[in-house]
């Protein structure tokens, strides 16, 4: 081989490595996209086709590693035509030839199989008529028999069975609805500003799913309770979940695009930009557990209530003390007066 080819030779392994960087692929990357093996794409750079599987797979590797990283792989071929292995080798007609004896093999077995289904096909048919008939039969049975049964049935305790089907059904769906909102999260919104929004929700019975979909390009993260569970950029119209265990305490969201992004937390939408109001929202911020607060409040409350309602019957008693004293001094003034008419009679007589 003669210097320009190998210079030739070099330069495609160098013209494809320059196009991979130009990109910003790693070999790992490449490795990904191609589905081709990391070792065949080192070899293909550093022009060692000797390690490759064979003849044939150097030019199928060299077209899908260009047609990869931006480079039209057919005009490669062409270019560096002289300089590749050439594809029809003995090992490229070993494979064609194997595998038309192997689609001839399959065809013989395709065929035989037709046949033998071919040759059993009136039995077939007899044992599916037979089959039909006697289930016609065995449901005509039936529906008669249901028939009889039914006419002896007083339309009294149908009405009455009907009603208590319909109770059952009700209050079924009553059950399921109650469960489903008591199974709800319940987001109360605690402080807003332009920039992030902080909410407050009971404590989570059982493991809860936030979804985070983009209709743009952007930016989005997530901690729960200052441990980082996503951290990515995430394309157009994609969707990431993360897992909110039920001991979780705080849940802390950081969007890189509130316009585009939309939040769910156990199929819950987050309303956190306030239907558009507020698209600058960039950090939100979720405490599980503060229901509590609430709850001590009103309980608080209901207790003043009731020390009230207990010290409101004291007036009465000091009414009642009240009325005693005075009926007690009426009594003494009225002996006091009859004390003095009984001196006054005595002195009378003596006189």
């Amino acid at each position: 081989m003669s210097e320009n080819d190998n210079e030739q030779q070099i330069q495609i392994g160098k013209k494809l490595r320059d196009a991979r960087q130009a990109k910003g692929y790693t070999l790992d990357d490449l490795q990904q996209l191609t589905k081709i093996q990391k070792r065949y794409l080192i070899a293909i750079e550093d022009e060692k086709f000797d390690e490759l599987p064979g003849d044939f797979y150097v030019r199928a590797f060299i077209k899908q590693y260009a047609d990869t990283v931006g480079l039209d792989g057919n005009e490669l071929l062409k270019e560096f035509n002289e300089q590749l292995p050439k594809a029809k080798t003995e090992e490229y007609s070993d494979h064609i030839s194997q595998a038309v004896e192997t689609r001839a093999n399959r065809r013989k077995t395709v065929s035989q199989g037709v046949s033998k289904v071919r040759q059993y096909m009136p039995t077939i048919i007899i044992a599916c008529v037979i089959v039909i008939v006697l289930a016609a039969i065995w449901v005509t049975a039936i529906v008669r028999g249901h028939q009889d049964s039914s006419t002896k049935i007083d339309n009294s305790s149908v009405s009455v069975s009907g009603e208590s089907r319909k109770k059952s059904s009700s209050s079924v769906k009553k059950s399921s609805t109650k469960t489903k909102k008591s199974t709800a999260i319940k987001l109360t919104e605690a402080s807003r500003n332009n920039n992030s929004v902080t909410y407050n929700a009971a404590s989570l019975k059982k493991d809860a799913k936030l979804q985070i979909k983009t209709s743009g390009r952007a930016w989005n993260s997530v901690t729960t309770d200052g441990t980082n569970a996503l951290s990515r950029t995430m394309d157009a119209n994609s969707t990431a979940d993360v897992t909110i265990k039920r001991t979780t305490s705080t849940v802390v969201i950081t969007v890189g695009n509130a316009s585009a992004t939309t939040l769910k937390l156990g199929n819950k939408k987050i309303n956190f930009t306030d239907n558009g109001r507020y698209n600058n929202t960039r950090t939100v911020t979720i405490h599980f557990g503060n229901s509590s607060s609430s709850s001590v409040s009103s309980s608080g409350s209901s207790s003043r209530a009731t020390s009230g309602q207990q010290t409101a019957p004291q007036p009465t008693r000091t009414s009642q003390s009240t009325t005693t004293n005075a009926s007690r001094t009426t009594t003494n003034q009225g002996q006091n007066r009859t004390q003095t008419q009984q001196s006054q009679t005595n002195q009378t007589q003596s006189r």
